[in-house]
C-alpha cells in the first residue's frame, strides 16, 4: 500500500506528489514550518493526508520546543497558526489540529511527556486514517457492480489519505473481491491529479484504467459509457452539501441530467457542523500561474487574468449517497449526518 507520509527518526517524510509519476522522492522535513510550506505548495495534498501532515506538523513544532520555553501555550499556538493557515477548505486539517489541542491541554504541565503524546497521537491518527479508509471500502464497495465503468475526479486514493484511499478505497474493495471493473480518470486541470495521481495509483493495482480530459465527460455519459460517479470530499457542510476538488460540481451536473449514481467517499472528519451548507465554506483561492501553465509550460501570455478556485460545492440534491466509515447515507442527509453523532 503507498503511504505518502512517514514519521521516521523524529523527522516527517512525504513522497513529493508534484513530480509523480515521473520521479518518486522522498522530501525530508525537520520543522512544522517545512510540513506547512510542503502542505500550502502541494507537496502531499488531499484532505485526509493533510490532516496527518498537520498532526505530525504539531508534533514536530512541539519536539523541537526548548526545555527553557517561557510560554509553551503561547508557542504552541504559533505552531497552530502556521498550520493552519496552509489549506482552509480542507476540514480534516482542523479536526486533526483540534486532536492535537486535546493532548497539549492535557499534558501541557510536563514538556517531556508532552512531547511524547504528541509523536503518539500524529501516529495514532494515520493509523486510524488507514483503517478509516479501508472500512469506506468495504462499505461502499457493494455500490459498484459487475462490470461497471467508475468515473473518479481529482485523486481520493492513497497518495490522498494514509493509504487506501476514500473514493479509491472503495473502488479497491470491489476489485480486491473479484468484481470485474474499470475506472475512467477525469485528468482534473489545472494540476493533474488525476493524470499524474490517480492513473499511476490504479495502474499498480492493475486496476483497467483510461484517461480523460475534463471536458469529455459529458460525451461519455451521454454514450452509456459511465455507470456510476464516485468522489472524495475536502469539507461535507451539516446538511450534505461537498466541496471537492474544482470540476466536481459539474460532474455531479451531468451525472443527473444522465440519471448516473454520484458518491461521495469520506471519512466523519470531513463532516463540517459548523458550516450549514455549502454557503458556509471557504474555497481556497490559488495562485494564477497554475493555470497559466501546465507542467511548467506556459499556455497563456502571463498577464492574462485568471479564475483559480481549488474547489466547488456540489448540492446534496445532486449528490445519491455519502459513503463514510460508519455507513453509508442516502435520504435526507442533514438528519442522516446528525445520527452519526448519536
Amino acid at each position: 500500500m503507498i503511504s505518502p507520509i512517514k514519521w521516521k527518526n523524529n523527522k516527517v517524510f512525504m513522497l513529493d506528489q508534484r513530480i509523480l509519476p515521473f520521479k518518486e522522492v522522498e522530501i525530508e522535513h525537520s520543522t512544522h514550518f517545512e510540513v506547512a510550506a510542503s502542505i500550502r505548495n502541494m507537496v502531499i495534498r488531499g484532505a485526509p493526508a493533510i490532516g496527518v501532515a498537520a498532526a505530525m506538523g504539531v508534533a514536530l513544532g512541539v519536539l523541537n520546543m526548548g526545555e527553557n520555553v517561557r510560554d509553551p501555550g503561547y508557542e504552541f499556538e504559533k505552531i497552530l497558526s502556521e498550520l493552519e493557515s496552509t489549506r482552509p477548505t480542507a476540514k480534516n486539517l482542523f479536526w486533526a489540529t483540534g486532536e492535537m489541542k486535546k493532548i497539549f491541554k492535557k499534558h501541557s504541565g510536563n514538556l517531556s511527556v508532552l512531547k511524547e503524546r504528541m509523536i503518539e497521537r500524529a501516529l495514532e491518527i494515520k493509523r486510524e486514517d488507514e483503517k478509516i479508509n479501508m472500512k469506506i471500502g468495504e462499505n461502499g464497495e457493494g455500490l459498484i457492480g459487475e462490470g461497471d465503468t467508475v468515473l473518479t475526479h481529482c485523486n481520493a486514493g492513497s497518495l490522498a489519505t494514509a493509504g487506501y484511499g476514500t473514493a479509491l478505497g472503495v473502488i479497491r474493495g470491489a476489485f480486491f473481491k473479484g468484481r470485474k471493473l474499470s475506472v475512467i480518470a477525469c485528468e482534473t486541470r489545472p494540476y493533474l491529479q488525476g493524470a499524474r495521481l490517480t492513473t499511476w495509483e490504479l495502474q499498480k493495482d492493475n486496476i483497467p484504467v483510461k484517461l480523460i480530459t475534463d471536458s469529455m465527460a459529458g460525451y461519455l455519459m451521454s454514450a452509456g459509457n459511465i455507470d456510476i460517479v464516485i468522489t472524495g470530499a475536502d469539507r461535507i457542510a451539516a446538511n450534505g452539501d461537498t466541496a471537492n476538488k474544482i470540476g466536481t460540481y459539474s460532474l455531479a451536473v451531468l451525472a443527473r441530467h444522465h440519471n448516473i449514481p454520484f458518491y461521495i467517499a469520506a471519512p466523519v472528519s470531513t463532516i463540517d457542523f459548523e458550516s450549514g451548507s455549502g454557503k458556509d465554506i471557504v474555497i481556497e483561492e490559488r495562485d494564477k500561474n497554475e493555470v497559466l501553465t501546465c507542467m511548467g509550460k506556459k499556455t497563456a501570455l502571463p498577464e492574462t487574468e485568471v479564475y483559480n478556485p481549488a474547489f466547488d460545492i456540489t448540492p446534496q440534491d445532486l449528490i445519491t449517497a455519502i459513503i463514510t466509515e460508519r455507513k453509508v447515507i442516502s435520504g435526507n442527509f442533514r438528519s442522516g449526518i446528525s445520527a452519526l453523532f448519536e
